[in-house]
């Protein structure tokens, strides 16, 4: 197995409802900056340095209420604030220049090489919303 196929991503409510299928050999990875409780319970540990900045998120979370109040659906205000707050651009660079953020892709790529099966975890089904973790999946296995 190749280090990048050990990687997958999922969303906590389909680990909770069993609606994805993963291995329990699996070490699920919290990706959240401000996990709840019962985000916690679901997952084996949260690398919160992984998750969006505070800024990004308030910034993202205001503007999706304020497309919400202009009457698109939960999904449509999403991803018009994804868009609108240039997230994509913001994230990742993040993950370059936040040095939290580089330590802790460095840890996962490490244990990534050394065969551990991760599932990076966080809140968006992303059938319906665009998610940080898909592009930080993406970004890891480009360090691999």
């Amino acid at each position: 197995m190749t280090p990048s196929s050990l990687l997958e991503d999922t969303y906590v409510a389909g680990l909770q409802h069993d609606l994805v299928d993963i291995s329990s050999e699996a070490t699920l990875v919290g990706v959240v900056r401000r996990p709840t409780g019962w985000f916690r319970t679901a997952i084996d540990e949260n690398c919160s340095a992984l998750g969006p900045p505070d800024d990004l998120l308030d910034e993202f979370k205001q503007r999706h209420e304020d497309f919400k109040m202009q009457g698109l659906c939960d999904e449509g205000a999403h991803n018009a604030a994804w868009d609108e707050v240039g997230f994509d651009e913001r994230y990742r660079t993040h993950l370059t220049e936040a040095a939290e953020a580089q330590s802790a892709v460095a840890e996962l790529t490490d244990r990534l090489r050394n065969e551990e099966h991760l599932v990076l975890v966080c809140f968006e089904n992303t059938d319906q919303k665009r998610c940080h973790r898909t592009l930080l999946k993406d970004y890891i296995a480009d360090q691999l």
